[in-house]
């Protein structure tokens, strides 16, 4: 199974954040991506060093004859598409589109990540590196894929949803709200 977290809080030329997603879904398979399942979109805070508006969220299964680093950089062509800049690490955005799972595959993170990283390319790693901590990505996985288990630690999402409100509280998963299907 292929997992792609999707993401945008910004009002474009290209539209509200959900048409964006919306249309970002419906030119996948022009990128060889198939969409074979999604989840609802969710509204969620944006939990970022800077203030800016909430995210819509959501979650797909994809089927596609790429390897995980051509199927990654097609995944920021269609960011570009829809007018990606990447200005400051963790800002608004157009769209986002994180490969968080290649079927299982591990590949460890190489060179610098996080605010060290700047906002150059950041290498491939399998799974998502910051996977096991976003609830925004943790609840629309659950129900794209309530079978799935994290390639490393072999948890599900329901397990690592409840250790992330374990670490963090209650609250740990505050204004997640579904808006969609």
């Amino acid at each position: 199974m292929i997992l792609i977290a999707l993401g945008a809080n910004l009002t474009s030329v290209y539209g509200e954040p959900i048409t964006v997603l919306e249309d970002a879904l419906d030119i996948m398979p022009a990128f060889g991506i198939t969409v074979l399942r999604r989840s609802s979109w969710y509204r969620t805070p944006a939990i970022t060093p800077y203030a800016q508006p909430p995210f819509v969220n959501g979650v797909v299964a994809v089927e596609a004859a790429l390897p995980p680093r051509a199927l990654l950089d097609m995944l920021h062509r269609i960011e570009a598409q829809f007018g990606r800049v990447r200005r400051i690490r963790w800002g608004e955005r157009t769209l986002d589109l994180d490969l968080i799972d290649f079927e299982g595959l591990v590949i460890p993170p190489s060179g610098p990540r996080g605010a060290d990283a700047g906002l150059g390319e950041l290498p491939l790693a399998l799974p998502h590196p910051g996977l096991a901590d976003r609830g925004f990505v943790l609840v629309p996985l659950l129900e794209v894929a309530p079978r799935w288990r994290h390639p490393l630690t072999g948890e599900g999402a329901q397990s690592l949803i409840a250790r992330l409100k374990a670490r963090h509280g209650p609250g740990a998963l505050a204004g997640i709200e579904r808006i969609g299907s």
